[in-house]
């Protein structure tokens, strides 16, 4: 490990070059250097922060930039390969993303909410009102255009992303509720999504209610209980999910069964209207089950390796496919991106800053205690932005729409570090009228 650390630690050599780099070739006007001078500072930087022990809680954020350095300087190279659009990865990627998200619950993260009702309440009030009506009105303000106005509105009405848990408790705030409360805004996001868009976002767009329903079912909810099932696979006590051969069954029978659903069931498993729910999420999961079963057969029963050997590969895998799907959305929204980023981003900064801020001191006034008051804060404040891509490309059919969330989302996970980081240095004390107020 310390050799890793020691090997990243010298490409901030690299990155001090690229940035002299880059200074040079703009003063002497040799432009065509820039792009891959950038795309290199960024890279190198996000490789350095990687090793090193306070800057790694932003290297997402930094190749995140060097991703979209890219599919800015080479929009061509996110579009389409070898006649394939690219496109079509994003919900996949996002099936993927939330599979993971899944194996990290469990059912009795949902059942939490009966131990704590009044603080989940208050989280899920405050997510499903001050988010997507803030979006509104800055919306408004920015004058936007129709579709870029409604990817405000969307990515507001989406539920907590799983950042919001790992914020959470770098902060000291009550990581159980965030979880719980990460859980249940997602569970419930297929009707509260498509319900605040055509309420919210109608007058900019028309929003297909059902066709957003189903989308979410497929691309978040679906993937989501295949992780679940994954994590009973994976972390069970139960004796007969360490036997090679129980897991070599589930292994085979899921791939068997996601390849004859794939190539032989009909496009939609169920259709109402013009709307209809579609089978890849069905395949995805299956499919990702079989793999997460015959890996666990391969690294903890035939190779005896570590226990925790998913909590390493998801984050990468995950931190990977966000950044690919925004290099996606931005190739094909570059020319609006060179119109409106710049306001976008204020835009965001101004989203996320209202929504720590009313979600902290709402829940002090609903008479929380400090801990779920930080919890609360990062749940309103943080939302799942490869959800709200995912229904912008897949849903909504628009890359503008999706360019709101390609930069609310990189933005979140940098304030939310930095409030996260401010806040660990603020120890919560437990007083008396904190431990009544949980009791509320």
């Amino acid at each position: 490990m310390r050799t890793t650390k020691s090997f990243l630690g010298y490409f901030k050599f690299v990155f001090i070059f690229c940035l002299l780099l880059v200074i040079v070739t703009l003063l002497t006007g040799r432009r065509a250097w820039v792009g891959p001078a950038l795309i290199a500072m960024f890279g190198s930087l996000a490789l350095y922060c990687m090793g090193h022990s306070f800057l790694k809680s932003f290297a997402f954020t930094v190749w995140v930039f060097a991703f979209v350095a890219a599919s800015m300087v080479y929009p061509s190279a996110f579009m389409t390969w070898f006649g394939i659009n690219l496109g079509i990865l994003i919900v996949p990627l996002i099936q993927i993303i939330m599979f993971g998200m899944g194996t990290t619950l469990s059912v009795a993260d949902f059942g939490r909410v009966f131990k704590m009702p009044w603080p989940v309440f208050v989280g899920f009030v405050l997510q499903f009102s001050v988010m997507p009506l803030t979006g509104l009105v800055i919306a408004k303000v920015f004058g936007f255009e129709s579709e870029i106005a409604a990817g405000v509105v969307l990515i507001g009405s989406c539920p907590g992303g799983v950042a919001s848990n790992l914020m959470t408790y770098l902060a000291g705030g009550n990581v159980a509720l965030s979880v719980t409360m990460t859980s249940c805004s997602t569970l419930v996001s297929p009707v509260m999504t498509p319900f605040l868009m055509d309420k919210l976002a109608g007058q900019f767009i028309e929003i297909n209610f059902l066709g957003m329903m189903f989308g979410i079912i497929n691309m978040i909810i679906v993937p989501i209980v295949a992780g679940l099932i994954a994590n009973r696979i994976l972390y069970s006590r139960h004796k007969a999910f360490s036997r090679g051969s129980v897991l070599a069954l589930i292994g085979v029978v899921t791939i068997v069964l996601a390849a004859g659903i794939g190539f032989i069931a009909p496009s939609a498993v169920f259709t109402y209207g013009d709307a209809s729910l579609s089978k890849d999420g069905f395949v995805v999961g299956l499919l990702l089950i079989g793999v997460v079963a015959l890996a666990k057969l391969v690294i903890s029963v035939w190779l005896k390796g570590p226990e925790n050997w998913m909590d390493k590969a998801l984050p990468i895998v995950s931190m990977a496919g966000i950044c690919y799907i925004i290099a996606i959305i931005t190739a094909r929204s570059r020319d609006d991106l060179m119109t409106v980023g710049i306001y976008l981003i204020g835009a965001a900064i101004i989203h996320n800053f209202v929504g720590y801020i009313l979600g902290y001191w709402l829940a002090r006034a609903a008479r929380l205690d400090e801990s779920s008051c930080r919890t609360v804060a990062f749940e309103v404040g943080m939302q799942n932005g490869g959800m709200a891509s995912g229904l912008a490309m897949n849903v909504l059919k628009s890359a503008p729409a999706a360019l709101a969330p390609a930069i609310f989302g990189p933005w979140m996970n940098v304030s939310g570090s930095v409030l996260a980081t401010w806040w660990h240095r603020k120890p919560v004390s437990k007083t008396k009228n904190d431990e009544k107020e949980i009791k509320l």
